[in-house]
């Protein structure tokens, strides 16, 4: 079992930035992908950035150029940086780990508890 813990959520303005960070237990971090989905109240959860085993990333066509999603093997960790926030990015951010190495499939895969991200106007 894989533990996996976000930190990092919070509010801000419009415009300004926050880092979610994502640990994950376990000595087989390296071979995970991660990510991280987020849902809005009313919404469906869709996937923001994700990054493969093999580092390769992909992004919501929302968020790109503005998120940056990285990764620490040494530290079992992950990180969104997230800057340039909008009204619309507020939602709870679920961070995910991919037995698979994939940046974006979720089957089988471990999560968050989720952090609230809200970005007031």
């Amino acid at each position: 079992q894989v533990q996996v813990v976000e930190s990092g959520g919070g509010l801000v303005q419009a415009g300004g930035s926050l880092m979610l960070s994502c640990a994950a237990s376990g000595s087989r971090f390296s071979i995970y992908g991660m990510g991280w989905y987020r849902q809005a109240p009313g919404k469906q959860r869709e996937l923001v950035a994700g990054i493969s085993r093999g580092g390769s990333t992909n992004y919501a066509d929302s968020v790109k150029g503005r998120f940056t999603i990285s990764r620490d093997n040494a530290k079992n960790t992950v990180y969104l940086q997230m800057n340039s926030l909008k009204p619309e990015d507020t939602a709870v951010y679920y961070c995910f780990v991919s037995p698979l190495g994939s940046s974006y499939y979720t089957m089988g895969a471990y999560w968050g508890q989720g952090t609230q991200v809200t970005v007031s106007s």
